[in-house]
């Protein structure tokens, strides 16, 4: 990479595409293409120089993937690592733990996944009830988490579990990196409608955790996991991280395939529903059905051109104007994405009519009756658009709270679900 840094979206394009020409090959693995991107800074160009990035605004950064999918080279890592364990830990982490956990996100050798929801702890998460006990230089972890992407093939965890019951709801709650390959760990896979198995439980009997691996400090763990959640909701209805196709981690058995044969890669569409891959399937398919000329049908797809720029629009705003913000900007986005969604489902769905409920109807090869099986996750996941409402009219409209025990009640007072 060239010594001075660019500073202009056009340099950055300039740049990217000439690294790309000098270390993309037909042949070169998953592992080697990650690795080569972690040296180059471009994993993920918008973390701290620090961290591995290069401490790019969102303009520049986003022109490095943007530059990646016309070039159609592999993206980066793609998952919870990048989206929400790397930027939590270079935000709240120390040096050793930056430095212990971020080349591997960024290369993709481990994969993360996040240990928060549980049973009787999903859109009210701070009432978690996993307890995270002190033995020595360890902490014993004892309880069940839901609905963890991508658990079974998870080499670390990003976890929150209850340190103080006696300590208010939100004040007893610490943050840990835990690894998933140990005795106290069972993880069950969660068949979906759509046939996959991408959610798990996760059951934890006396798990062990280093006190080193504690985020932050003690019982200040619901402050660093808001700091996740931004992340999350953020990328959620803004697409995600990456377009990348291939799974970080050994466990996954990706990173010693080509990195070729995950280019173009069709799975399903779900969360990240109105992206540049949708409109222009949902293009194909017009072409394909015949309703080109439908002006019904083109409203439909006009209409979910209009929400990939406003969420683009959204994405832009938050990272580049900072005086602007409120606070909310990621929970209005994952609000708005789930509408998103149920807009780009409607639109396939207009174009193919009723054999759109086969499978494979031409044009579709199953991607869009995946995406509309899938559709009504996005307003559950990454908490349920109910909450998020909630928190954008306390938060961000100054409205009155909901009615509800005292704040400073010790947890161990309050009524369980």
């Amino acid at each position: 990479m060239s010594a001075m840094e660019p500073t202009t979206r056009a340099e950055v394009e300039v740049e990217v595409n000439d690294w790309v020409d000098q270390t993309w090959t037909d042949d070169i693995t998953v592992r080697e293409w990650w690795a080569a991107l972690a040296e180059a800074k471009l994993s993920s160009p918008g973390l701290p120089v620090e961290a591995g990035g290069r401490g790019w605004a969102h303009d520049l950064a986003s022109a490095v993937l943007a530059t990646f999918m016309r070039r159609e080279v592999l993206g980066p890592p793609g998952g919870l690592g990048l989206l929400l364990a790397a930027p939590t830990i270079a935000h709240h982490g120390t040096a050793e733990q930056v430095a212990r956990y971020l080349p591997s996100i960024l290369d993709g050798t481990e994969g993360w996944c996040q240990l928060f929801s549980e049973p009787q702890a999903g859109s009210d998460l701070a009432g978690l009830q996993t307890k995270a006990e002190r033995d020595g230089d360890e902490f014993v972890v004892t309880g069940q988490k839901v609905w963890t992407s991508t658990a079974q093939t998870a080499d670390l965890a990003i976890l929150i579990a209850r340190t103080s019951p006696d300590a208010p709801k939100h004040k007893g709650i610490s943050y840990f990196v835990i690894e998933m390959d140990q005795p106290g760990i069972e993880v069950r896979p969660l068949r979906e409608m759509t046939g996959r198995a991408v959610f798990n439980k996760v059951f934890l009997d006396e798990a062990r955790v280093p006190a080193a691996n504690l985020l932050g400090d003690l019982n200040d763990g619901w402050r660093i996991a808001n700091t996740t959640l931004g992340f999350e909701r953020a990328g959620a209805g803004h697409g995600g991280a990456t377009f990348s196709a291939a799974l970080p981690g050994d466990n996954a058995g990706d990173l010693d395939k080509p990195a070729a044969s995950f280019v173009g890669a069709k799975g399903p569409i779900n969360g990240a529903a109105v992206g540049r891959r949708h409109l222009s399937a949902l293009s194909e398919l017009a072409n394909v059905h015949g309703t080109t000329d439908d002006p019904v049908a083109r409203e439909a797809i006009t209409r979910v051109h209009i929400d990939h720029r406003i969420q683009r629009m959204m994405g832009w705003k938050n990272k580049m104007l900072p005086a602007t913000r409120t606070g909310v900007e990621g929970n209005l986005a994952k609000v708005y994405n789930s509408d998103a969604v149920a807009n780009g489902r409607d639109a396939a769905n207009l174009q193919m009519g009723p054999v759109g409920q086969l499978w494979e109807t031409p044009g579709s090869a199953g991607m869009f009756q995946e995406m509309t099986i899938f559709s009504p996750a996005p307003p559950i996941y990454a908490g349920s658009d109910q909450i998020q409402r909630n928190i954008i009219g306390e938060r961000g409209l100054g409205l009155p709270r909901e009615p509800g025990p005292d704040r400073d009640t010790p947890f161990s007072e309050l009524p369980k679900n």
